[in-house]
């Protein structure tokens, strides 16, 4: 593989970052617990969830909330705070994994949600956990090339009803340990909404500007990760080394372009203790500049990025460089700077 798809801004900002969290908690223990006999029969550990990925705990929403209302708090909070008015957006993005129904979009109920104009286009992005950033890049091309003046960028997962399935059949009898293993990562999931307004720097000077980035595919893997909203099923260890492998290229083809050394934080999307560890040792990142959120709020899919984000743009000064740094199954890779 050679060569990366570079992008460069020099007129957007990121005027706000927004997220709202479920309610409830799911503790591993909880879902080892319920998981037991499975465990015991397969001779399994029973503190897997802890002892592999390093996740205690993940968010679930509660019979009282939904995710989609959860995004649309979190996209109004993020106007306000950016000082937009909703009449002024001409751009919508979900980029969500998770979905009630395919048909139609789920950004048009978000789009009525934020009570967005007629004009304002909207639609869906989805990649996989990239589709945040993704959606990020997008929006920024439109408001550079005049397109747009603002653009709302959101993203709700709900794993709730995935978790649910994924324990019932691994209760199964007939389900071997290679079944559960390839199942593993559907455990790790999180719930979660997050949001971002983008706006023209000229007329936000105190935005945090979004300097651009780069992608790469490597998709003679598209088949190691398949999900649905039956399950997800996962080839951990070859998803694993096929993502280091394009990450690892992608950053050095990178550096002609771009010095991402000494960043001032590496805002990485959120798998597992065994992900964030391969990625900090593969590319040599400062580990204490790599903040994780894995622990608590587990994988919230293409959420994991801007919630992390939201945690640390109050340690954050204007200046500091910032890397969002993520890897999709399929599987692509995408890394963006912002000059906060």
């Amino acid at each position: 593989m050679s060569g990366n798809a570079t992008t460069r801004f020099t007129g957007v900002s990121l005027l706000s970052v927004t997220s709202r969290l479920p309610a409830g908690v799911r503790t591993s223990a909880a879902v080892q617990q319920r998981l037991a006999p499975a465990l015991r029969r397969l001779r399994l550990p029973t503190t897997l969830l802890e002892r592999v990925a390093g996740v205690r705990e993940r968010r679930a929403w509660t019979a009282d909330e939904d995710v989609d209302d959860a995004t649309v708090a979190a996209g109004r909070e993020a106007l306000r705070v950016a000082g937009v008015e909703a009449a002024d957006v001409g751009l919508l993005i979900n980029t969500s994994v998770t979905r009630r129904h395919l048909e139609p979009s789920v950004a048009v109920r978000l789009h009525h949600g934020l009570g967005l104009p007629s004009s304002a286009v909207n639609f869906d992005v989805a990649n996989a956990c990239l589709g945040f950033i993704n959606g990020m890049s997008l929006a920024a091309t439109m408001i550079e090339s005049g397109q747009v003046r603002y653009a709302v960028v959101v993203d709700g997962e709900d794993a709730d009803v995935i978790h649910d399935r994924t324990i019932d059949r691994l209760l199964r009898e007939d389900r071997r340990r290679d079944d559960f293993m390839q199942e593993f990562a559907s455990l790790t999931l999180g719930s979660g909404s997050a949001a971002a307004v983008l706006g023209r720097t000229d007329e936000h000077p105190e935005g945090h500007r979004v300097l651009g980035g780069v992608t790469r595919a490597a998709t003679k893997f598209h088949d190691l990760c398949v999900g649905s909203t039956e399950g997800m099923f996962t080839d951990a260890k070859a998803l694993l080394d096929g993502g280091l492998e394009l990450v690892v290229d992608a950053w050095k083809d990178a550096v002609a372009d771009w010095d991402w050394a000494r960043m001032d934080r590496y805002v990485t999307h959120q798998v597992s203790r065994v992900h964030t560890q391969a990625i900090v040792e593969a590319v040599g990142l400062d580990r204490s500049k790599v903040p994780t959120t894995y622990e608590r709020l587990g994988n919230v899919g293409p959420a994991s990025v801007p919630i992390t984000l939201v945690e640390q743009q109050d340690s954050l000064d204007p200046g500091d460089r910032v890397l969002l740094m993520g890897v999709g199954s399929g599987i692509n890779t995408a890394m963006l700077e912002l000059a906060w």
